[in-house]
């Protein structure tokens, strides 16, 4: 038996060249598929202890992506799926309306619900009569009067076709919040508002659709649950679907993987996770358009000492990017094992397009859970998907342990700890994007196609991974992106 060797993040590093490039001016542009482009080539991991909603809409906004997890029913993942679909756009398109005799108590619980602040009034034939937004109802105690009593009559519209200049001096001409898009037949079209278009102002990087939405994907398991997961996902205008188990190089997950394909031939499909070229292969040949690289490489997954498997995530990248050289198109995602912004470099530097990261995520505002205080510290809570809890909650079939119902014969291969609390998601992505364009500028690479030409790499022993790390000084004030004693 021969038995090859194989290095992880810490065993190696990128040799600096001849420069003139300045980080400043480095872009961080990558694709994930050939129709979805990200600023920042991070992706939040599917996990739900990360990727919920808040967390997707933050990270769509800062350049990246998010996964948002599957422990939860479909009509939930499909909620948080439109969360993020709807809260900005360039234009509202088709957005709720009512008619001119519909009651106030409705237009009231219709705000409510859907946490919106007005609704155009339209005709049988769609057709603009007005708006009635929260201004009109302000002080109306008859809940029981008709819309076209309230209703603001003298509405403001511009034709499709628009640009934002136009659109942006209609509402400061008006002083008004909310412009309704109409066609030549003064039929409503879609709405605009002031806060999606402050937000696009204040978040150019934000990583949108063609239809100025934000960009989110969802995980999906496998069999009956995963297909129709799949389906309801896919008419809730999800951006990406993710496979998403521990081992995507098995039979259940090249059978998914087809059906989904066959759903839609225009959903970008990633799957995983795998760690060889023949895993690789059999996924490009499916046309999914990106694979997940990683097994048991999180810091909360114990498959390498549960199960004995696994690859080192270094390798294990090189690998699948030289299996893909004949599937051109197909992206690779490295998913785990990501500490540093150095990491980030390195898996880029290694054949990677994006990365996919959890833990440094898990203590942000922006996903789910609590703060708690812990000998004076504040912590938030990060599980395993393969935790007890987590099976227990729905991710079971991530591991094929799906027929289990004892949750005593459950066999985890992950943990639940907890993570320092570490403020807004921004904070974070700032510095591992800086940290990636400090790489590009010690290799002279503009761009990450660059950077991939440019990289090399030598391997290095433990005295050179301590020599590289803090020593012989003691902290006396930690840095946003070293952190120490966690």
């Amino acid at each position: 038996m021969e038995i090859s060797k194989a290095y992880t993040f810490d065993d190696v590093l990128l040799i600096p060249q001849k420069s003139s490039v300045q980080p400043s001016g480095c872009s961080t542009t990558t694709n994930l598929s050939k129709n979805i482009k990200l600023e920042v080539p991070i992706l939040s991991a599917a996990m739900d202890t990360v990727s919920e909603s808040k967390l997707a809409i933050a990270m769509a906004q800062l350049g990246g992506a998010s996964c948002l997890h599957k422990n939860m029913s479909i009509d939930q993942q499909v909620e948080e799926v439109l969360k993020v679909k709807k809260y900005e756009s360039g234009m509202v398109i088709n957005p709720i309306t009512i008619g001119p005799d519909n009651l106030i108590s409705e237009v009231r619980l219709i705000i409510k619900e859907k946490h919106i602040s007005g609704i155009p009034v339209v005709n049988s034939q769609n057709k603009i009569l007005g708006i009635i937004t929260n201004r009109d109802l302000r002080f109306s105690r008859n809940d029981k009067a008709k819309v076209k009593d309230l209703m603001t009559k003298n509405v403001i519209t511009i034709r499709q076709g628009y640009s934002s200049n136009e659109a942006k001096k209609l509402l400061h001409k008006h002083r008004i919040e909310k412009l309704i898009v109409t066609n030549s037949q003064n039929q409503c079209l879609g709405l605009i508002t002031v806060k999606d278009i402050e937000k696009s102002e204040k978040f150019p990087l934000a990583s949108k659709d063609k239809k100025k939405s934000l960009i989110v994907g969802a995980a999906v398991g496998v069999g009956e649950d995963g297909l129709k997961r799949a389906k309801s996902l896919i008419s809730a205008n999800c951006d990406f679907l993710v496979v998403d188990t521990a081992h995507g190089h098995s039979k259940a997950v090249l059978d998914i993987v087809k059906k989904i394909r066959n759903l839609s031939k225009k959903i970008t499909l990633i799957a995983g996770n795998i760690a060889t070229e023949e895993a690789a292969i059999d996924l490009a040949k499916l046309k999914v358009d990106a694979v997940k690289v990683g097994i048991g490489p999180g810091s909360i997954c114990t498959t390498r000492v549960v199960a004995g498997i696994g690859f080192p995530q270094f390798s294990a990248i090189l690998n699948v990017k030289k299996a893909l050289k004949k599937f051109k198109d197909v992206k690779v995602i490295a998913d785990g094992g990501i500490r540093y912004s150095g990491d980030i470099a390195k898996a880029i530097g290694a054949g990677a397009d994006a990365v996919m990261i959890g833990s440094l995520l898990a203590g942000t505002d922006e996903t789910p859970g609590e703060i708690f205080f812990y000998q004076g510290r504040s912590y938030k809570s990060y599980r395993g998907m393969g935790s007890i809890a987590a099976m227990s909650r729905g991710s079971a079939d991530r591991y094929f342990q799906q027929d289990v119902k004892d949750q005593l014969k459950l066999v985890p291969e992950g943990i639940e700890g907890r993570v320092p609390y570490r403020g807004p998601v921004k904070n974070i992505i700032d510095q591992l994007a800086g940290g990636l364009k400090s790489s590009m500028g010690y290799l002279g690479a503009k761009n990450i196609n660059e950077f991939k030409k440019n990289a090399k790499f030598v391997e290095i022993s433990n005295s050179g991974i301590k020599e590289g790390h803090v020593h012989d000084v003691q902290i006396t004030k930690q840095s946003p992106n070293y952190p120490v004693n966690e």
